[in-house]
Parts: structure tokens; C-alpha cells; sequence
């Protein structure tokens, strides 16, 4: 399947009359499409909420598009749920799950009346002791092992740090209600970025039998099954997209051979994609540099990895297009980098492209999440800009590129300068 931006050249060469590259870009009527599509493929369960990953993309002016769209949020930690709040969260729209948890942290999700998921057993006591135990609560479940489908192992949740055990779940489920807590939540992830339109379905059977578990061993009140993230997107152009609409089918299949027969029919479903809600709908827009002939061809751009770290972490893959360019016959072989002074600082590696020049602009596809929010300032490299392409097509800066004097801000110079 062919891999098109949703910029054009001259889109992209306006733009950068205003905002200089690289600057991340979101794409408004994507992102609403692809929310209105998930809400109707589990518009089928009456408690239906996607609480959105702001890890993957935590800014503003997305969260507000996702909050009209009917989305909570899914927060980690003490400036995320201060994010939350400042854009008008408030309640049970609002998830938080952590892990290793500051008591301050604890304390906010409180406050917020947030639905806390605890990873640990011990958290039941430490949640008590800092802010009390509210009358929903949730509880995170590692089954152990690894996690396959068919004859493909998708990951390995027993090397993972999160999590319960099913024990683990009865004991807190059974002490949690002693302490007051009525109302009860699981919440599971168990695989990353999967391509798989059998991932959702075979997480909530998992969940949905272990549900039925929970209830007859504590006659606990489940009200709500968290199918967390996990559902990832088609990075490269060869590969199948999942189909949101299948998948929420598979789910609802599940549920009414599960629950429906075990009185659980009034069970809500909650998901946590992050990937699948913005990675597509974002692209980080950059220029040639350079271009340098030696054992290979380079071409050095004015990203680098501070800006997009997935291939220098983890070997990802990103389409590239060269804007202007997208007829044209890829019959060259480049590696393409950034200016960091670490050799893994490159997007691509032997990639066939078209012959590219300096000043020529570079679009790196589905980076709309875990792209800008994982930046950093190694080598003293600034964060770049992010960019909404509203609905109009209108362009409008959502947050502006770092400076030096932002890198610096956190500096005392007083001492090296007194007379």
C-alpha cells in the first residue's frame, strides 16, 4: 500500500515561510475521522470510553480535539494529569495508570477523582495511607509467560515490571473491598504495536474469563474492562493496517460469549490506544542539509535523532517522502541522518530513494505519536515546533521550537558572575 503525506510541497513550503523546519505536524481531520471511527466500532457497549495515551502526543490543542471528540485522557504521571486538568478533564474522564508512583502523584489522581489502576499488590496500603481508597478502583493484571497468537509469540509480559499476578488481583480486589471500595476495574497490556486485527479480541477473551474469575472468587462488581493500548499501525507500506471496525466486531463477539452468560452484560469497555489514535495523523517536516559522498551516500538533514528517536532506539522504520518528489523513481540509496554526534543518529538506513538535493524538504510519516514527546537535548539540540493542519487547511503553531535560552533556563550563571 502506497504511503501519501497529507502535505503537499507547496503546503509545506508555506508553512515554512512561518515556522522553520523541523517541526512536527498534526493533521486535524485525520485525527477526528479516526476518533469518530473508533467510537463507532465500539459504539456497541454502552460504556464505551477511549482514554487517549498522552504520553504518545501531550499537547493541548490535541487533547481538546480528542476531548470533543468524546475521548478521556490516560495519564502516568504529575505534569500529565496537570495537563489534563488544564484542559478540562475532570473526573472519570480521566485514567490514571503508573507505576513506581510518587506519594504527589498519587495524591493529584486523587484530588482529580481520576480512576487509579494500581500495578502492584503493596500500592493498595500506599494508596490508603496517601490519599485514601475512593469507591472505584482498578487493578493491573500480568498473566506471566509469554503472550502468543497462534504459532506467533507477540511479547513476553513475565519480563515485564507491571502488573499482578491473578492471586495478586483476588487479594487486593478482596482488600480493597474491606477498606470500602465497591466498584472494580481490570486493566491489562500485554503486547506493543500490533498489526493484528486478533490482538483487541484475544486481550478482552483473556480478560473477559479472568473477569468471571475475579467476580465468583470475591463477588466483586467489575464495571469496567481497560483493553489498554497496544494496537499499533502500519509503519512500513507493506504491511496490512488493522481495521478498527473488525476488531471492535471481535471484541463485541467475546463479550457476549463471555460476560453476556455470566450476568457481566453491564461491564463498560475502555481502551488507551495512543499509536493508533495519532500516529498516522503526524509527520516530522524537515530539510536537506547536506549531502555527502564517501563509503555510502548521505543526505544530512536538519532533524536528527533529539527529534525522532524511534530508529536510533529501536532500529524503527519511518517512510520517507521527498515532497515534490513522490513520482519520481526511487533509484537511490541513502542513509539519512541527523547532525548528532552518535553514529545511530540516522532515519533511514540503505534506503532507496529519489536523487535528492539540498533544500530539498523531507516528510518522515507516522510520527503523530511518541515522536515530538520523546525528544530530548543531547548535544544541546533544541525540541523543534509542532504545527496543527486544521480542517481548512489553515496552519496554526501549537508550540514553538525550543531556544537557547530555554535550554539554559534551568542554569544558576550567578555564581560565575559575581564581581
Amino acid at each position: 500500500m502506497e504511503k501519501k503525506p497529507f502535505i503537499t510541497l507547496e503546503q509545506a513550503q508555506r508553512i515554512i515561510a512561518d515556522v522553520p523546519t523541523p517541526f512536527h505536524i498534526y493533521d486535524e481531520k485525520g485525527i477526528r475521522e479516526n476518533a469518530r471511527l473508533l467510537n463507532k466500532a465500539f459504539a456497541w457497549n454502552k460504556g464505551y470510553k477511549e482514554y487517549f495515551a498522552v504520553k504518545a502526543t501531550p499537547n493541548p490543542y490535541i487533547l481538546k480535539i480528542l476531548q470533543e471528540e468524546g475521548c478521556g485522557v490516560d495519564c502516568s504521571s504529575y505534569t500529565e494529569l496537570m495537563l489534563a486538568e488544564a484542559c478540562g478533564f475532570s473526573g472519570q474522564d480521566t485514567m490514571f495508570s503508573s507505576n513506581v508512583t510518587p506519594v504527589e502523584d498519587m495524591q493529584l489522581a486523587a484530588r482529580l477523582g481520576a480512576y487509579i489502576n494500581l500495578d502492584d499488590y503493596t500500592h493498595v496500603e500506599f494508596l490508603e495511607r496517601v490519599a485514601g481508597i475512593p469507591e472505584t478502583i482498578c487493578c493491573r493484571y500480568n498473566p506471566g509467560g509469554v503472550f502468543s497468537m497462534g504459532n506467533d509469540i507477540m511479547d513476553n509480559p513475565g519480563e515485564a515490571k507491571y502488573g499482578m499476578t491473578e492471586q495478586q488481583m483476588v487479594d487486593a480486589y478482596k482488600k480493597l473491598m474491606a477498606k470500602g471500595a465497591r466498584h472494580f476495574g481490570i486493566h491489562a497490556f500485554l503486547a506493543s504495536n500490533t498489526v493484528s486485527n486478533e490482538y483487541y479480541p484475544t486481550l478482552a477473551g483473556i480478560l473477559f474469563e479472568l473477569a468471571v474469575r475475579l467476580k465468583e472468587a470475591t463477588g466483586a462488581h467489575i464495571s469496567f474492562i481497560n483493553l489498554s493500548g497496544g494496537v499499533g499501525v502500519d509503519y512500513r507500506p507493506e504491511q496490512p493496517a488493522n481495521d478498527i471496525m473488525v476488531i471492535g466486531e471481535g471484541v463485541r463477539r467475546k463479550f457476549e460469549e463471555i460476560l453476556v452468560p455470566a450476568g457481566m452484560g453491564d461491564v463498560a469497555i475502555f481502551t488507551e490506544l495512543g499509536r493508533f489514535m495519532l500516529a498516522p495523523y503526524g509527520h516530522l517536516v524537515s530539510t536537506v542539509l547536506h549531502e555527502k559522498h564517501t563509503y555510502k551516500d548521505y543526505i544530512g538533514l536538519d532533524a536528527c535523532a533529539a527529534n525522532l528517536m524511534r530508529p536510533a532506539m529501536y532500529g524503527s522504520y519511518h517512510h520517507i517522502t521527498v515532497l515534490g518528489k513522490e513520482n519520481a523513481p526511487c533509484d537511490h540509496r541513502y542513509d539519512v541522518t541527523g547532525g548528532l554526534c552518535e553514529n545511530n543518529d540516522k532515519f533511514a538506513i540503505d534506503r532507496m530513494l529519489p536523487e535528492i538535493q539540498i533544500g530539498d524538504i523531507l516528510v518522515l510519516h507516522d510520527t503523530g505519536a511518541h515522536g515530538f514527546s520523546m525528544g530530548y537535548n543531547y548535544n544541546g539540540k533544541l525540541r523543534s515546533a509542532e504545527v496543527l493542519l486544521r480542517e481548512d487547511g489553515s496552519h496554526k503553531l501549537i508550540r514553538r521550537a525550543e531556544t537557547p535560552e530555554d535550554y539554559f533556563a534551568t542554569f544558576d550563571f550567578t555564581p560565575f558572575f559575581k564581581k
